[in-house]
């Protein structure tokens, strides 16, 4: 049933009691998980003090405010603030940002998806091989630091191509973690305190952002002058035009790639870490995705060719992002007064967005705390805004084709030679950052495969 048809009458929303904030500052995701339970898909208004955000979990609702009346909820305010220091402005006024999506557009479709993939084959298979000689059975590596490695490596090269190198981007990427792990947390648990007022992390924050500066400036820079002629998104983007004819400036070429950078690494990062775990408490799905890596890829080497016919490989991978749904939190700030569901949403407000509690809705996913790749199987049929992993509309997350390029074929490359060992106690829980990341660390080895 529609928003609308379901409209009523006017009535406030629910307040969540003001006790949650000292949960919150405790254990952030724990308490939110209390918080989405108590509001059960119903639209309440969190009451923490000077920050009162209206909660939204449900897909009705979603539609409204991600599709239906999207102009209406800015990706703007002060909780976005702590990651548009690092990416640059995330509104959606930003004057690059038409150039901007083009050239992701451009990226991720048609021909060009499998250029991308093509890169990305060659990057996994070396990074891989080299953390086959680091991980043998007898010695456990952390799962996360890896998963960075490789999936870190494989994107900077599709950012910035051979321009780049690979000591380069194993220091770009250490001081990408350090960024999105440092202030994020106290940043976005208090958005209310001023940009002015230090925070702990914020310095760590600040010295990683300068590092990341002085790294890709001097690229972009470089480019510039030399000319950009090839298929990197450094190219694209400096070759870009808007409709005045012109192009963007060294300050918006670096923010591209930064943000497409975050958009195509975190998510994959996290999941595919959260994943070993999964594996390890269902045998039986473990064995399915087994099978299904030796008929379609067998010793590989895996290419682009081989992800179409991985389709229980993508059922996992969603199943993964549904469960541990790192993308916790995505705030809007609403532009006019509007009415969803009979709640009047006052202009000014913050609409907090979660597709973390919206995929633990039990009405809408049964059994919602069970791994079970089945719901995922061609024919089920579900709301379009009940599986948000990379939100909805038209403003979804540039990261969502890297994902399903990227992913699979990391998987396939290293399940191809190898069967991870999870070497850590269960359960592996997630801690909050800009995205939800595993709060211990996941220890595997590899046992090669024995054909």
């Amino acid at each position: 049933m529609s928003v609308d048809a379901r409209i009523r009458t006017v009535h406030k929303a629910q307040t969540l009691s003001i006790s949650h904030l000292p949960g919150l500052l405790r254990d952030p995701l724990r308490e939110f998980e209390e918080m989405g339970r108590e509001a059960d898909g119903r639209i309440v208004r969190a009451n923490l003090g000077p920050f009162r955000p209206y909660l939204i979990t449900h897909p009705d609702h979603l539609q409204h405010v991600l599709r239906d009346n999207v102009d209406n909820y800015r990706r703007d305010g002060m909780m976005w603030k702590p990651l548009s220091r690092l990416v640059g402005e995330t509104s959606d006024a930003d004057p690059s940002w038409p150039v901007k999506r083009r050239v992701y557009q451009d990226l991720l479709s048609g021909p060009s998806t499998a250029l991308v993939a093509d890169k990305m084959v060659a990057t996994i298979s070396d990074a891989v091989g080299e953390l086959g000689e680091r991980a043998d059975p007898e010695r456990p590596v952390d799962a996360y630091e890896e998963m960075t490695r490789i999936v870190y490596r494989t994107i900077i090269r599709v950012l910035i191509g051979d321009r780049i190198s690979v000591s380069q981007i194993d220091e770009l990427g250490q001081v990408m973690v350090t960024a999105t792990t440092s202030s994020f947390r106290s940043r976005m648990l208090m958005p209310f305190v001023p940009l002015s007022v230090p925070l702990p992390g914020d310095r760590t924050f600040n010295r990683s952002v300068q590092a990341v500066d002085d790294l890709i400036f001097p690229i972009v820079r470089e480019a510039r002058r030399n000319g950009a002629g090839g298929r990197d998104v450094v190219s694209l983007l400096l070759n870009a035009r808007g409709e005045d004819g012109k192009g963007i400036d060294d300050r918006a070429v670096r923010d591209g790639i930064t943000g497409l950078f975050v958009a195509a690494t975190d998510t994959t990062v996290s999941v595919l870490t959260f994943l070993w775990a999964a594996l390890d408490l269902n045998p039986e799905v473990r064995a399915r995705l087994y099978d299904e890596m030796d008929r379609v890829v067998g010793e590989g080497p895996p290419s682009f060719e081989h992800v179409a016919d991985l389709t229980y490989t993508k059922m996992v991978l969603h199943e993964a992002l549904r469960l541990y749904s790192v993308a916790w939190i995505a705030p809007r700030v609403v532009e006019a007064d509007d009415l969803i569901d009979g709640v009047r949403i006052k202009a000014g407000a913050i609409v907090a967005v979660s597709p973390f509690l919206t995929h633990r809705l039990p009405g809408i996913w049964p059994q919602p705390y069970v791994f079970d790749p089945e719901r995922f199987a061609t024919g089920r049929s579900r709301h379009r805004f009940a599986f948000m992993a990379f939100g909805g509309g038209p403003n979804q997350c540039a990261g969502r084709v890297f994902f399903f390029i990227e992913a699979p074929l990391i998987l396939a490359t290293l399940l191809s030679k190898y069967r991870p060992i999870l070497h850590s106690p269960h359960p592996v829980e997630p801690r909050v950052d800009i995205t939800l990341k595993p709060r211990d660390r996941v220890k595997i080895t590899l046992e090669p495969v024995r054909r």
